[in-house]
Protein backbone atom coordinates (compact mmCIF):
# COMPACT_ATOMS: atom_id res chain seq x y z
CA UNK A 1 0.00 0.00 0.00
CA UNK A 2 1.46 3.39 -0.36
CA UNK A 3 2.52 5.81 1.64
CA UNK A 4 -0.41 8.52 1.04
CA UNK A 5 -3.12 5.59 0.67
CA UNK A 6 -2.12 4.56 4.22
CA UNK A 7 -2.14 8.12 5.86
CA UNK A 8 -5.88 8.95 3.88
CA UNK A 9 -7.03 5.00 5.70
CA UNK A 10 -5.84 5.59 9.25
CA UNK A 11 -6.62 9.49 9.09
CA UNK A 12 -9.94 8.44 8.72
CA UNK A 13 -10.18 5.31 10.75
CA UNK A 14 -8.63 7.21 13.73
CA UNK A 15 -11.63 9.74 13.38
CA UNK A 16 -13.94 7.02 14.01
CA UNK A 17 -12.27 6.08 16.91
CA UNK A 18 -10.09 2.65 15.02
CA UNK A 19 -7.13 2.11 17.69
CA UNK A 20 -4.48 0.86 15.15
CA UNK A 21 -2.45 -2.06 16.24
CA UNK A 22 0.82 -2.68 14.03
CA UNK A 23 0.65 -2.87 9.86
CA UNK A 24 -2.95 -4.25 9.58
CA UNK A 25 -4.49 -4.96 12.57
CA UNK A 26 -6.94 -2.53 14.85
CA UNK A 27 -9.50 -2.53 17.51
CA UNK A 28 -12.20 -0.74 18.11
CA UNK A 29 -15.06 0.15 21.32
CA UNK A 30 -18.11 -1.67 20.59
CA UNK A 31 -20.75 0.11 21.76
CA UNK A 32 -21.67 -2.50 23.78
CA UNK A 33 -19.16 -2.30 26.05
CA UNK A 34 -19.84 1.30 26.83
CA UNK A 35 -23.43 0.39 27.17
CA UNK A 36 -22.95 -2.86 29.92
CA UNK A 37 -20.59 -0.55 31.78
CA UNK A 38 -22.26 2.51 32.09
CA UNK A 39 -25.86 1.58 31.38
CA UNK A 40 -25.54 -2.41 32.44
CA UNK A 41 -26.80 -3.30 29.33
CA UNK A 42 -25.39 -6.59 27.26
CA UNK A 43 -25.08 -7.51 23.63
CA UNK A 44 -26.59 -10.63 21.95
CA UNK A 45 -23.36 -12.33 22.26
CA UNK A 46 -23.80 -12.22 25.94
CA UNK A 47 -27.36 -13.24 26.02
CA UNK A 48 -27.05 -15.77 23.05
CA UNK A 49 -23.69 -17.98 24.73
CA UNK A 50 -22.99 -16.39 27.79
CA UNK A 51 -20.01 -14.16 26.07
CA UNK A 52 -19.44 -10.95 29.17
CA UNK A 53 -19.95 -7.71 26.65
CA UNK A 54 -17.95 -5.70 29.54
CA UNK A 55 -14.56 -8.48 28.72
CA UNK A 56 -14.88 -8.41 25.09
CA UNK A 57 -12.58 -7.21 22.42
CA UNK A 58 -13.58 -6.25 19.04
CA UNK A 59 -10.65 -6.49 16.76
CA UNK A 60 -9.49 -7.36 13.48
CA UNK A 61 -5.93 -8.69 11.37
CA UNK A 62 -7.33 -7.58 8.08
CA UNK A 63 -7.96 -3.90 8.81
CA UNK A 64 -7.99 -2.90 4.85
CA UNK A 65 -8.16 -6.08 3.62
CA UNK A 66 -10.85 -8.76 2.08
CA UNK A 67 -12.13 -10.41 -1.07
CA UNK A 68 -15.14 -8.84 -0.91
CA UNK A 69 -16.96 -5.54 -1.28
CA UNK A 70 -20.30 -5.91 0.39
CA UNK A 71 -23.16 -2.97 -0.28
CA UNK A 72 -23.80 -3.59 3.30
CA UNK A 73 -19.62 -3.48 5.23
CA UNK A 74 -19.13 -0.63 6.99
CA UNK A 75 -15.49 -1.32 6.59
CA UNK A 76 -13.46 1.49 3.93
CA UNK A 77 -13.43 0.08 0.56
CA UNK A 78 -11.19 0.26 -1.67
CA UNK A 79 -12.18 3.66 -3.98
CA UNK A 80 -14.30 4.90 -0.77
CA UNK A 81 -12.08 7.89 0.15
CA UNK A 82 -10.54 8.38 -3.31
CA UNK A 83 -7.76 6.41 -3.26
CA UNK A 84 -7.45 2.63 -4.08
CA UNK A 85 -5.17 -0.37 -3.15
CA UNK A 86 -5.02 -4.25 -3.54
CA UNK A 87 -7.93 -4.94 -0.68
CA UNK A 88 -6.62 -9.18 -1.16
CA UNK A 89 -3.01 -9.25 0.11
CA UNK A 90 -1.90 -8.34 3.26
CA UNK A 91 1.92 -7.14 2.09
CA UNK A 92 3.77 -7.07 5.54
CA UNK A 93 2.57 -9.72 7.92
CA UNK A 94 3.26 -9.09 11.30
CA UNK A 95 3.80 -11.61 14.64
CA UNK A 96 0.60 -12.92 16.37
CA UNK A 97 2.31 -12.11 19.62
CA UNK A 98 2.43 -8.30 18.31
CA UNK A 99 -0.70 -7.87 17.74
CA UNK A 100 -2.43 -9.66 20.44
CA UNK A 101 0.26 -7.54 22.63
CA UNK A 102 -1.37 -4.36 20.75
CA UNK A 103 -5.19 -5.61 20.91
CA UNK A 104 -4.89 -6.04 25.04
CA UNK A 105 -2.66 -2.65 24.88
CA UNK A 106 -5.76 -1.02 22.64
CA UNK A 107 -8.74 -2.22 25.29
CA UNK A 108 -6.91 -1.02 27.86
CA UNK A 109 -6.64 2.50 26.50
CA UNK A 110 -10.15 2.23 25.33
CA UNK A 111 -10.90 1.67 29.01
CA UNK A 112 -8.88 4.07 30.60
CA UNK A 113 -11.89 6.66 29.77
CA UNK A 114 -14.32 5.17 32.29
CA UNK A 115 -11.91 5.64 35.11
CA UNK A 116 -13.26 8.91 36.17
CA UNK A 117 -16.85 8.20 35.18
CA UNK A 118 -19.18 8.35 38.38
CA UNK A 119 -22.15 6.44 36.12
CA UNK A 120 -19.69 3.30 35.63
CA UNK A 121 -20.11 -0.02 37.32
CA UNK A 122 -17.03 -0.16 39.66
CA UNK A 123 -16.62 -4.13 39.51
CA UNK A 124 -17.58 -4.26 35.57
CA UNK A 125 -14.83 -1.88 34.83
CA UNK A 126 -11.89 -3.18 36.86
CA UNK A 127 -12.97 -6.94 35.51
CA UNK A 128 -12.94 -5.11 31.92
CA UNK A 129 -9.61 -4.79 32.50
CA UNK A 130 -8.81 -8.10 31.91
CA UNK A 131 -10.58 -9.71 28.45
CA UNK A 132 -11.59 -12.55 28.28
CA UNK A 133 -13.31 -12.96 24.53
CA UNK A 134 -11.73 -11.78 21.30
CA UNK A 135 -14.22 -10.91 18.36
CA UNK A 136 -12.52 -11.44 15.24
CA UNK A 137 -14.75 -9.57 13.60
CA UNK A 138 -14.08 -5.86 12.73
CA UNK A 139 -13.72 -5.47 9.20
CA UNK A 140 -11.93 -7.30 6.32
CA UNK A 141 -11.09 -11.02 5.59
CA UNK A 142 -9.16 -12.54 8.79
CA UNK A 143 -7.92 -15.91 6.55
CA UNK A 144 -5.82 -13.21 4.49
CA UNK A 145 -3.57 -13.39 7.07
CA UNK A 146 -1.71 -16.13 7.19
CA UNK A 147 -1.23 -17.26 10.75
CA UNK A 148 -4.69 -17.04 11.91
CA UNK A 149 -4.66 -20.38 13.44
CA UNK A 150 -1.63 -18.93 15.75
CA UNK A 151 -3.52 -15.56 16.30
CA UNK A 152 -6.09 -18.00 17.99
CA UNK A 153 -3.57 -19.62 19.65
CA UNK A 154 -1.96 -16.86 20.86
CA UNK A 155 -5.29 -15.88 22.35
CA UNK A 156 -6.17 -18.36 24.02
CA UNK A 157 -3.01 -18.59 26.15
CA UNK A 158 -3.95 -15.49 27.25
CA UNK A 159 -7.36 -16.99 28.41
CA UNK A 160 -9.18 -15.75 25.73
CA UNK A 161 -12.46 -17.25 23.82
CA UNK A 162 -12.56 -16.42 20.38
CA UNK A 163 -14.90 -15.59 17.75
CA UNK A 164 -13.87 -15.69 14.21
CA UNK A 165 -16.04 -14.48 11.38
CA UNK A 166 -14.96 -15.16 7.84
CA UNK A 167 -16.84 -14.97 4.43
CA UNK A 168 -15.82 -18.39 3.40
CA UNK A 169 -14.09 -17.49 0.34
CA UNK A 170 -10.94 -18.48 1.53
CA UNK A 171 -11.73 -22.85 2.28
CA UNK A 172 -8.32 -23.80 1.91
CA UNK A 173 -6.97 -21.26 4.82
CA UNK A 174 -10.41 -22.76 7.48
CA UNK A 175 -9.77 -26.11 6.81
CA UNK A 176 -5.78 -25.81 7.45
CA UNK A 177 -6.08 -23.38 10.74
CA UNK A 178 -3.35 -24.77 13.67
CA UNK A 179 -6.09 -24.18 15.75
CA UNK A 180 -10.21 -23.72 15.58
CA UNK A 181 -11.57 -20.41 16.91
CA UNK A 182 -14.07 -21.00 19.95
CA UNK A 183 -16.73 -20.73 17.38
CA UNK A 184 -16.83 -20.39 13.91
CA UNK A 185 -18.95 -17.42 11.80
CA UNK A 186 -19.40 -18.07 8.07
CA UNK A 187 -21.11 -15.12 6.49
CA UNK A 188 -23.94 -16.11 3.97
CA UNK A 189 -25.88 -12.60 2.52
CA UNK A 190 -27.03 -14.38 -0.66
CA UNK A 191 -29.11 -17.58 -1.52
CA UNK A 192 -27.64 -17.59 -5.10
CA UNK A 193 -24.62 -16.78 -7.30
CA UNK A 194 -26.42 -13.91 -8.83
CA UNK A 195 -27.23 -12.29 -6.01
CA UNK A 196 -24.31 -12.51 -4.08
CA UNK A 197 -21.91 -11.13 -6.91
CA UNK A 198 -24.99 -7.84 -6.60
CA UNK A 199 -24.64 -7.73 -2.65
CA UNK A 200 -21.14 -9.25 -2.11
CA UNK A 201 -19.19 -8.27 -4.81
CA UNK A 202 -16.35 -10.61 -4.75
CA UNK A 203 -12.95 -9.60 -5.81
CA UNK A 204 -12.52 -12.68 -7.62
CA UNK A 205 -14.83 -15.18 -10.13
CA UNK A 206 -14.90 -17.93 -8.44
CA UNK A 207 -15.58 -16.82 -4.96
CA UNK A 208 -19.66 -18.32 -4.37
CA UNK A 209 -17.81 -21.96 -5.42
CA UNK A 210 -15.47 -21.03 -2.71
CA UNK A 211 -18.22 -20.00 -0.33
CA UNK A 212 -20.17 -23.86 -0.77
CA UNK A 213 -16.98 -25.40 -0.32
CA UNK A 214 -16.80 -23.59 3.10
CA UNK A 215 -20.04 -24.53 3.50
CA UNK A 216 -19.77 -28.14 2.77
CA UNK A 217 -16.71 -28.61 5.35
CA UNK A 218 -18.61 -26.97 8.30
CA UNK A 219 -19.40 -29.95 10.13
CA UNK A 220 -15.87 -31.07 9.87
CA UNK A 221 -15.08 -28.26 12.63
CA UNK A 222 -15.47 -29.25 16.35
CA UNK A 223 -16.30 -25.69 17.61
CA UNK A 224 -19.67 -24.62 17.64
CA UNK A 225 -20.06 -23.17 13.32
CA UNK A 226 -22.98 -20.21 12.84
CA UNK A 227 -24.31 -19.19 9.31
CA UNK A 228 -24.73 -15.63 9.82
CA UNK A 229 -26.82 -13.41 7.32
CA UNK A 230 -26.54 -9.87 7.61
CA UNK A 231 -30.38 -9.17 5.89
CA UNK A 232 -30.58 -5.57 3.76
CA UNK A 233 -34.46 -4.58 2.58
CA UNK A 234 -35.10 -4.70 -0.88
CA UNK A 235 -31.79 -6.87 -1.79
CA UNK A 236 -31.32 -10.22 0.29
CA UNK A 237 -34.57 -11.57 1.91
CA UNK A 238 -36.13 -13.13 -0.49
CA UNK A 239 -35.82 -17.15 -2.11
CA UNK A 240 -35.87 -18.51 1.76
CA UNK A 241 -35.80 -21.98 -0.34
CA UNK A 242 -32.53 -21.13 -1.75
CA UNK A 243 -30.90 -20.77 1.75
CA UNK A 244 -32.60 -23.09 3.59
CA UNK A 245 -30.70 -25.50 0.63
CA UNK A 246 -27.53 -23.62 2.02
CA UNK A 247 -28.23 -24.48 5.76
CA UNK A 248 -28.66 -28.10 4.64
CA UNK A 249 -25.57 -28.39 2.56
CA UNK A 250 -23.57 -26.72 5.55
CA UNK A 251 -25.81 -28.14 8.97
CA UNK A 252 -24.24 -25.71 11.56
CA UNK A 253 -24.90 -25.33 15.17
CA UNK A 254 -26.93 -22.01 14.81
CA UNK A 255 -28.22 -19.57 11.86
CA UNK A 256 -27.89 -15.99 12.83
CA UNK A 257 -30.35 -13.66 11.02
CA UNK A 258 -29.50 -10.16 11.76
CA UNK A 259 -30.29 -6.66 10.01
CA UNK A 260 -28.47 -4.45 8.18
CA UNK A 261 -27.18 -1.40 10.43
CA UNK A 262 -26.55 2.24 8.65
CA UNK A 263 -23.39 2.53 9.62
CA UNK A 264 -19.66 3.79 8.37
CA UNK A 265 -18.62 3.30 5.01
CA UNK A 266 -21.95 1.56 4.05
CA UNK A 267 -23.35 4.91 3.96
CA UNK A 268 -21.72 5.62 0.87
CA UNK A 269 -23.85 2.65 -0.78
CA UNK A 270 -26.70 1.98 0.79
CA UNK A 271 -29.74 4.39 2.34
CA UNK A 272 -31.01 4.41 6.04
CA UNK A 273 -34.04 2.96 4.81
CA UNK A 274 -32.72 -0.88 3.83
CA UNK A 275 -32.22 -1.68 7.44
CA UNK A 276 -35.54 -3.96 8.34
CA UNK A 277 -37.18 -3.79 11.43
CA UNK A 278 -36.74 -6.47 13.86
CA UNK A 279 -40.15 -7.88 13.27
CA UNK A 280 -39.19 -8.16 9.42
CA UNK A 281 -35.85 -10.08 10.53
CA UNK A 282 -38.01 -12.21 12.79
CA UNK A 283 -40.26 -13.11 9.84
CA UNK A 284 -37.61 -14.15 7.97
CA UNK A 285 -36.46 -16.20 10.49
CA UNK A 286 -39.58 -17.78 10.88
CA UNK A 287 -39.86 -18.60 7.31
CA UNK A 288 -36.46 -20.43 7.37
CA UNK A 289 -37.49 -21.67 10.51
CA UNK A 290 -39.96 -23.67 8.44
CA UNK A 291 -38.01 -24.67 5.65
CA UNK A 292 -34.95 -26.18 7.68
CA UNK A 293 -36.39 -27.52 11.04
CA UNK A 294 -34.31 -25.20 13.00
CA UNK A 295 -36.19 -23.80 15.98
CA UNK A 296 -35.98 -19.87 16.94
CA UNK A 297 -34.37 -20.08 20.58
CA UNK A 298 -33.42 -16.57 20.84
CA UNK A 299 -33.94 -12.98 19.78
CA UNK A 300 -32.59 -9.71 20.56
CA UNK A 301 -34.70 -7.04 19.73
CA UNK A 302 -32.49 -4.21 20.29
CA UNK A 303 -29.75 -5.70 17.78
CA UNK A 304 -32.54 -6.80 15.47
CA UNK A 305 -31.21 -10.32 15.61
CA UNK A 306 -32.58 -13.73 16.24
CA UNK A 307 -30.75 -17.07 16.69
CA UNK A 308 -32.11 -20.36 15.27
CA UNK A 309 -30.78 -23.63 16.44
CA UNK A 310 -31.75 -27.77 16.62
CA UNK A 311 -30.94 -27.19 19.92
CA UNK A 312 -32.98 -25.86 22.59
CA UNK A 313 -30.56 -23.78 24.32
CA UNK A 314 -27.40 -22.25 22.68
CA UNK A 315 -24.37 -23.68 24.08
CA UNK A 316 -22.74 -21.04 26.92
CA UNK A 317 -18.86 -20.57 25.73
CA UNK A 318 -18.21 -17.08 28.23
CA UNK A 319 -16.49 -17.57 31.60
CA UNK A 320 -16.23 -15.46 34.11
Amino acid sequence: MEENTAATLSSALKKQKYHLVGSHSAVKRCKWLYESIINNRTCYKQKFYGIKSHRCIQMTPSLYYCTQQCLFCWRAQSGDLQVTWDETRIPKVDSPEAIVEGCLKAQEKILTGYKGNEKANWRKFQEALTPKQVAISLTGEPTLYEPLGELIRTFKQKGLTTFLVSNGTLPSKLSTLSKEPTQLYISVCAPNEQLYKRVCRPEFPSAWAKLNETLSLLQSFRCPTVIRTTLVKELNMNHVDEYAKLVEMANPTYIEAKAYMHIGFSNLRLGFERMPMHSEVKDFAKKLSEKTGYMIIHEAPESRVVLLSKLKKAIQVGSD
